[in-house]
């Protein structure tokens, strides 16, 4: 219905307000799309010091009172700074390095798959579901990028029907090889949360850690090439509808938002110092479901708003699927602000100070 750049922030706008609108789009660059960038940056550096131990985040550089500057903070924000580079000097070059790096990590993930022959459970589930629900968060990126993309009436759903599916998929394959070479209790004491490189070692010995190690940095490369060139696309929209600082609405000369670009890098790397892989996980993924529902109830509004608009995909299972996904979300959300308060209850205050901020101005 909306196939233009900015996907989520468009839907929301035109189901709600520009006062939701702009919530979201603030909350997309202080927390959701800067701070996956981060996490994911930080993924690369916990891999990449398996290859060479000095890039740990135990090593510490410089230590001033409770802040300490590790090497794996550095090796994040020097990967944020390079695909920021890459990104702003047009789509065509980032596009061909996602491309490149998408297929050499999904024939890498083939090897390693051919040797596989009540309130405390729901506090649980939700904390245990943060990994799994950040893996899969990044399914409506084509969405902020509708505006660059041929024919996106057709394109945009195909391309997140497919994503997700194939996504999905690989997903489920890479998760039953770990449950089918790695004992539980290896799985749940993996040093640094490393069970690919578990799973390597049971099924290829020491080299094959080498080459796990070196296929998830690819991964966590590309997929930040994908967050980096989405998310600047999202302030370009805002400051187009004068909600967003004002030069993130312009062009360069590569037709790409570039200063969007690097103020979004300058943020991710700020926040690469903020906290290690799973406080940043905690960090995002709260403000990421929040929205999600109100993105998702979206579609109840605009049938009732715009009952005569075209559509050209139907909501597939409404009312009743997009009613479970609320009520199931909902449910991860309070158990997220339960057992995980000091990292989720802290983005979930900044949110609330932020909305009444907003209301005052």
């Amino acid at each position: 219905m909306f196939p233009k750049a900015g996907g989520q922030y468009v839907y929301l706008k035109e189901a709600y307000n520009k006062l939701i609108a702009f919530l979201y789009g603030w909350s997309f660059f202080a927390v959701i799309q800067t701070g996956t960038i981060a996490a994911v940056g930080v993924g690369f550096s916990k891999f990449a010091a398996y290859l060479y131990p000095p890039l740990s985040d135990e090593n510490v550089l410089y230590e001033l009172g409770a802040f300490k500057l590790n090497a794996a903070q550095i090796v994040s924000i020097i990967t944020i700074v390079l695909l920021t580079y890459i990104n702003s000097r047009g789509v065509k070059n980032s596009k061909i390095l996602q491309t490149v790096l998408t297929v050499i990590k999904i024939l890498s993930l083939f090897g390693s798959w051919m040797p596989i022959g009540g309130t405390a459970l729901l506090t649980g589930i939700s904390a245990a579901m943060v990994g799994s629900l950040f893996s899969s968060d990044a399914w409506n990126g084509v969405t902020f990028i509708a505006g660059e993309i041929k024919n996106p009436k057709r394109n945009v759903g195909l391309s997140l029907f497919l994503g997700t599916l194939i996504v999905t998929v690989i997903y489920i394959l890479t998760n039953l090889m770990y449950l089918a070479v790695i004992p539980f209790q290896e799985i749940a004491t993996a040093k640094s949360d490393r069970v690919a490189v578990v799973a390597s070692q049971y099924t290829f010995g020491d080299m094959g850690t080498i080459i796990i190690a070196l296929m998830i940095m690819i991964s966590t490369f590309a997929c930040n090439n994908g967050l980096i060139m989405a998310g600047a696309r999202v302030y370009y929209t805002m400051a187009k509808d004068g909600l967003f600082l004002k030069k993130a609405g312009e062009l360069n000369d590569a037709s790409v938002p570039a200063w969007a670009l690097w103020v979004q890098c300058l943020w991710a790397s700020l926040l690469c110092l903020t906290g290690k892989y799973g406080d940043l996980l905690d960090f995002v993924i709260i403000i990421v479901l929040i929205f999600y529902i109100l993105t998702i109830y979206g579609i109840f509004i605009l049938r009732k708003k715009m009952p005569d608009a075209e559509r050209p995909y139907k909501a597939f299972g409404y009312p009743f699927l997009p009613l479970v996904y609320i009520v199931i979300a909902t449910a991860v959300c309070i158990g997220l602000l339960l057992t995980k308060f000091s990292t989720c209850g802290v983005m979930f205050r900044l949110q609330n100070l932020e909305f009444r901020l907003q209301l005052q101005s």
